[in-house]
């Protein structure tokens, strides 16, 4: 009873980047093809922006084109895990009316998949999503650098630096036990045992710069039903500040003192040998 359209944006695409020639009289590049980061980044966004514009307007529009009155709905589909890490393009396609899955973390959507593709056998594609790697598929495909699992250059994880498994830990310790950077570091030397304490601060100063410079985001995001308790809402789960010193300046320099503290293991020298 749904209907389901493949629309194509690359005519949108280049029409606004046509626009922004005839202004400023440069044209700007993916990196992969020589251009800056900053110009990369903005190609990206202008895609994710535009497919959110295409979006409401359908919502709008096609009761109209059915011969039906009122409007429709649009859904998001940012879950808990890229609010959480900023990963998603201020008012883009992660804006909607309802996200289902805004608050549920990617950790369990996986698991849900897994679970519906073994209740319902006759829907191959629940398993083909569940095992896909993610990815925002915003960069031009890259033939040199594409995997033959991905059938592309760029995927979610190695585009914020960190895995979504590492992103639940992190949730749970910022949102749940209310941990700092340093409560966050010293907990996770003990649950993270198997790596140098030099690795999980890098990891730690990671997530925490990403959080707050991106934590602005999650004062416009969509409304979703709570399922999960670290979400990052803004708005009705998490009322922390939205604007923070990006470089935590104490806070990281405790770590390093407590990085210094700890002797290189012999696990740690194995794994530089």
């Amino acid at each position: 009873g749904s209907y389901h359209l493949s629309i194509k944006i690359d005519l949108m695409v280049k029409s606004v980047l046509q626009v922004f020639q005839i202004t400023t009289g440069h044209m700007p590049r993916f990196a992969s093809r020589g251009g800056t980061m900053n110009e990369d980044l903005a190609l990206q966004n202008i895609q994710a922006r535009l497919r959110m514009v295409m979006a409401y307007l359908m919502a709008q529009l096609l009761p109209w084109v059915r011969g039906r009155s009122g409007f429709l709905l649009v859904l998001g589909s940012a879950n808990v895990d890229e609010g959480l890490r900023g990963y998603m393009t201020k008012y883009d396609c992660s804006s909607a009316d309802l996200n289902p899955i805004g608050a549920i973390s990617k950790g369990d959507l996986k698991r849900m998949l897994v679970f519906l593709s073994k209740e319902y056998p006759g829907f191959e594609v629940l398993g083909e999503i569940a095992n896909a790697p993610p990815t925002a598929e915003l960069r031009p495909i890259d033939a040199a650098t594409a995997t033959a699992e991905a059938g592309h250059s760029q995927t979610d994880e190695e585009d914020m630096g960190m895995s979504y498994e590492e992103l639940g830990y992190f949730g749970r310790l910022r949102k749940i036990a209310r941990c700092g950077p340093v409560s966050m570091f010293r907990k996770l030397l003990v649950t993270w045992s198997h790596l140098a304490p030099s690795e999980v601060a890098a990891k730690v100063k990671r997530f925490f710069f990403y959080y707050s410079v991106n934590r602005h985001k999650m004062t416009t995001i969509t409304p979703a039903y709570h399922a999960e308790g670290y979400s990052p809402d803004d708005n009705r789960f998490d009322l922390r500040q939205f604007l923070y010193n990006t470089r935590w300046t104490r806070q990281f320099a405790v770590i390093d003192d407590i990085v210094a503290q700890h002797p290189e293991t012999d696990n740690d020298k194995d794994k530089n040998d």
